[in-house]
């Protein structure tokens, strides 16, 4: 009986030791064929982009990646934060994954909140401004010129 007990501590044991391992573990690199980033690692808060009022979190996911031609991005528009009208040069999606908004497209405006994608196109002028009282999340993605 006691053997047994021994073999299952020591199994516990090995399974808290890998278990350890892998949540401590760097993210793989490129060479292994994946990237793996979290939030905390890639986080820079600062102005809001684009001469835009308030302050904003930027996560810019793979931007150390060689020849990745993707820009994947997670921004969090704080309280009264926006991101500034300007032309957009390159096919962008906007997908809102908590908070509400009001965008502004092309000289018109509409809300937004989680679930919306937004496609803007080359031409086209846009802006984003946070409204109501959470932090407006979204999900960034564009082609690299």
């Amino acid at each position: 009986m006691m053997k047994r007990i021994l073999s299952v501590a020591g199994l516990i044991a090995f399974g808290v030791m890998l278990g350890w391992q892998a949540g401590n573990r760097q993210p793989a690199q490129a060479g292994e064929g994946f990237i793996h980033e979290r939030d905390e690692q890639v986080a820079k808060t600062g102005a809001a982009p684009h001469s835009g009022p308030g302050r904003s979190t930027g996560y810019n996911f793979f931007e150390k990646a060689e020849g990745f031609k993707q820009v994947f991005r997670k921004r969090v528009l704080h309280h009264g934060a926006a991101i500034g009208y300007h032309l957009q040069k390159e096919d962008e999606v906007y997908y809102i994954l908590s908070g509400t908004g009001v965008m502004q497209m092309n000289g018109n405006e509409f809300p937004v909140k989680a679930g919306d994608a937004i496609l803007t196109r080359p031409g086209s002028s846009h802006g984003l401004k946070q409204t109501g009282k959470d932090d407006l999340t979204l999900i960034i993605a564009y082609e690299k010129k």
